[in-house]
């Protein structure tokens, strides 16, 4: 893996350019009053800064609001503390016509940048995206080319890179939040993300084909997977994450599902996930990618669903067909063609983690998903899948190799029945990778299958409640060593 130095040396290198020259959106029209729309002005401040080779665009106290702002090269957008942009609630407000096509969901976003280099966001200001399900429903409508109303998402760059954020909040996207697309050298450090409850699938970085990328001291509750590799397209390779908060209603940290590139020298280290109920650490291969090199160390999980998830398959999305954004999640579903991809190589080391079933009342908290109490008696086996053993999981002729998971210590619920303990897994291959698809388990610490060269290194686990399950359970292993 690269070394850190080597990536602040060229993140520096690319902040080359001058910010001697600093634009005002004032001088340009603006007026900051949350009612008047300032796409224009705003626009017109970046577009000077851009023509005079780069500079500062300083939005000072104000709300200030707007659609679609198309950032270019050896800019920073610099908010003030009390500034705000605000993202418009008219979706006419975000046209798509100058934007390339996006891989995944539609093109519409309030940031947008492409093929640019050397920008920064910085200061103490907010991106507010208002994107609530009342301004953007996710209503069915059956004139659309996929079936759902279009929802902007807070950012999309494309092809960037030399990029810088820090000390913003982001808040509140209508789809994705933060979405950078097979970027190179970028820096997420003190970044505040609030994306939880306020639309569906609102993740928060979302880092699809990215290269020598530090994120590191940033504070991060989503709705959606809070941080998420992708690859559409190309790998994720030498990420470094480190020093932060995160919290996310499915995922604090996800490799997946799109991974038709793969994830190569991933380093995670010092970060605390809490108040997942649908899992903490998911790292996915199921598009044909190769995911390799993965050390994830010194993490402090606190009420959090299934602790750690990895798996192989062969849902095979090649993601350049019209079709394959949206053919379902069930159990029935048949591989789309890319042959299987190959999971090796994952050391998890140093983690403490404390599995909950959550709380009703936080289940149905999201009210645009317009839930209903859950008054059951007992624990329903939803619930205990949710919050269930370490899952490790190829499929058929096809292996999880080399992970090597030490010094662990986890505490489980318990509740598992004798009835539990029977339970037959299916093997769902081409099936969306959640691991509570699967259902209830037949282990309560561990379930082991299609895996090579497997190693658990003073691991603990331990049950809260009793459980009639057994602690591990091994399918179709070969070399697992457990001591």
């Amino acid at each position: 893996m690269k070394t850190l130095y080597f990536i602040f040396y060229v993140l520096l290198a690319g902040f080359s350019a001058s910010s001697a020259a600093v634009y005002n959106v004032k001088d340009f029209g603006a007026v900051g009053d949350g009612i008047a729309m300032e796409t224009e002005a705003l626009q017109a401040a970046i577009d000077a800064c851009s023509a005079a080779g780069g500079g500062t665009v300083w939005l000072p106290p104000g709300d200030y609001q707007t659609g679609t702002l198309h950032l270019k090269s050896d800019i920073v957008l610099s908010l003030d503390y009390g500034a705000s942009i605000l993202g418009s609630q008219d979706l006419a407000d975000y046209p798509v016509g100058k934007l390339r096509e996006a891989r995944e969901g539609g093109p519409h976003c309030l940031l947008y940048a492409e093929d640019a280099s050397n920008i920064t966001i910085e200061g103490l200001g907010v991106i507010d995206g208002r994107g609530t399900h009342l301004a953007f429903p996710r209503a069915k409508d059956g004139s659309l080319k996929n079936g759902r109303l279009p929802r902007p998402r807070l950012m999309r760059f494309e092809n960037c890179k030399y990029l810088k954020f820090s000390g913003v909040t982001y808040k509140n996207p209508a789809f994705w939040g933060l979405h950078l697309v097979d970027c190179k050298e970028v820096h997420f450090n003190g970044v505040t993300l609030r994306m939880r409850n306020n639309n569906y699938n609102n993740d928060g970085l979302d880092l699809d084909g990215c290269e020598n990328v530090l994120i590191e001291n940033s504070d991060i509750i989503a709705g959606d997977d809070a941080i998420c590799l992708k690859s559409s397209l190309n790998p994720c390779r030498n990420i470094t994450i480190r020093n932060c908060s995160v919290s996310s209603n499915t995922a604090a940290l996800k490799f997946g599902t799109s991974s038709r590139g793969g994830f190569i020298d991933v380093n995670v280290s010092n970060c605390y996930f809490y108040d997942s109920p649908m899992g903490a650490i998911k790292l996915q291969v199921v598009d044909g990618g190769i995911l390799e090199n993965v050390d994830i160390s010194r993490i402090v999980m606190k009420n959090v669903g299934n602790p750690i998830f990895l798996r192989l398959g062969n849902r095979g999305r090649d993601f350049t067909k019209d079709n394959n954004s949206d053919r379902g999640q069930g159990a029935d579903v048949e591989p789309e063609g890319v042959p299987v991809g190959q999971f090796r190589n994952v050391r998890i080391r140093d983690v403490y983690a404390e599995v909950t079933i959550e709380d009703r009342a936080k289940t149905i908290a999201a009210p645009y998903k317009n839930l209903k109490l859950n008054r059951t008696p007992g624990i329903t086996d939803e619930e205990k899948s949710k919050a269930g053993p370490i899952m490790i999981t190829g499929i058929p002729e096809h292996l999880i190799e080399n992970v090597h998971l030490e010094n662990i210590e986890i505490s489980y619920p318990g509740h598992g029945s004798e009835q539990d303990a029977q339970r037959e897994v299916a093997e769902d291959i081409a099936r969306y990778p959640e691991q509570f698809f699967f259902g209830v388990l037949p282990a309560w610490g561990a379930y082991i299958r299609h895996a090579k060269n497997v190693e658990f290194k003073n691991v603990t686990m331990t049950t809260r409640s009793p459980d009639a399950r057994e602690k591990i359970v091994m399918v179709d292993v070969e070399g697992v060593q457990l001591h």
